[in-house]
């Protein structure tokens, strides 16, 4: 299915509401925590807890989740250093964090602890998606398809095509992996329809876009990240006071700063100055700290933000070349070119 064929995401796997899927995740986080409190907690146990957070985080945008994953998982890996699961968890955490020596380091260690390979490759798989080695990653996904035709190897493989900026044919992945959904978890699903959503933004087809992420905050309307997508494109298609109201409400909620970015963005383009100052401002202070804390993670995001909202594309020419250097990907290129773009621009009006 190519991008003008019609798409009909309304009559698709159904899922137990959101707002329930949400409630029974934050019970069974507290669960978990209270087991680990009183070191009762199995491997599988920490692994889920570990997991089950890093999922909370991604779904209300909070980096902070994230982080408090990350330490999980590091005491998952010193309460129990034999168990290979504990090294994957760490590696997964690592690679979120964009610290893929490090990830490939723990899935290496958990190779040597005895993990399978199966499970060995669709983790080493994600990492060299992420730094752009696509066709070493397709081979690991082609291959787990072969042996399993899944929800998760068709999803995976869909990811992969995502990432290299083929947005049709990840749809087309990613529907085959809807249609093999057999699960009553939101989650899943949303995640894919949220990256499909990103695939199409990623081409400029809002429209596309939309169908998709409007699809992800149906299943789950607490997902921050859709939300932010869906508010982008609401500014961009003209409707900016319901895209300021709603940026508004995520930029508090969230500690992710690309809410505030994105909302400085819009106000300025409004020409409502004082606000987009604001904004601004907390978005710079934001970056500056989470540059502190987890420079290869947000490089891209911060480069983003200073050759935009931000004003100052030297800085965002450095970043994006810091980002290049850890993740050569099309994007990663993308986001030097525009930078060295807008360098040149100023220095002709100098």
């Amino acid at each position: 299915m190519g991008e003008g064929r019609r798409l009909d995401l309304a009559h698709g796997p159904v899922t137990t509401a959101g707002v329930i899927a949400m409630g029974n995740l934050d019970a069974r986080i507290e669960g978990l925590t209270g087991q680990a409190a009183r070191g009762s907690l199995t491997g599988d146990g920490w692994g889920e807890l570990v997991e089950l957070t890093a999922l909370r985080g991604h779904v209300r945008g909070r980096i902070d989740e994230a982080e408090r994953a990350a330490s999980l998982a590091e005491v998952f890996v010193g309460q129990a250093p034999g168990d290979p699961r504990s090294r994957v968890a760490r590696a997964r955490l690592a690679a979120h964090f964009h610290r893929f020596p490090a990830a490939l380091a723990d899935l290496d260690a958990a190779a040597a602890l005895g993990l399978d390979g199966r499970s060995l490759d669709e983790e080493r798989a994600a990492v060299h998606q992420a730094v752009g080695r696509y066709d070493e990653a397709l081979v690991l996904h082609r291959h787990a398809l072969s042996r399993r035709h899944d929800f998760t190897a068709l999803s995976a493989l869909g990811a992969c095509h995502a990432e290299r900026g083929e947005a049709a044919a990840a749809e087309r992945w990613f529907l085959a992996a809807r249609r093999c959904y057999r699960g009553v978890s939101p989650f899943p699903l949303a995640v894919l329809e949220f990256q499909c959503g990103q695939a199409w933004l990623a081409h400029d087809n809002l429209a596309r876009a939309r169908l998709w992420l409007e699809s992800a905050t149906r299943r789950l309307p607490p997902y921050v990240p859709a939300q932010g997508r869906l508010v982008g494109i609401d500014a961009a298609q003209g409707r900016a006071a319901a895209a300021i109201a709603h940026m508004r409400r995520l930029a508090l909620d969230s500690d992710d700063p690309q809410y505030e970015a994105q909302l400085a963005g819009i106000l300025g383009e409004r020409q409502a100055w004082d606000e987009a100052r604001f904004w601004r401002a907390r978005a710079a202070a934001h970056y500056e700290r989470l540059m502190a804390r987890h420079p290869e993670a947000y490089a891209d995001h911060a480069a983003e933000f200073w050759l935009t909202a931000g004003g100052d594309p030297q800085r965002a020419l450095r970043l994006s070349l810091q980002n290049l250097a850890l993740r050569p990907t099309p994007r990663a290129r993308a986001l030097v070119d525009r930078a060295r773009r807008r360098v040149g621009e100023c220095q002709e009006y100098r």
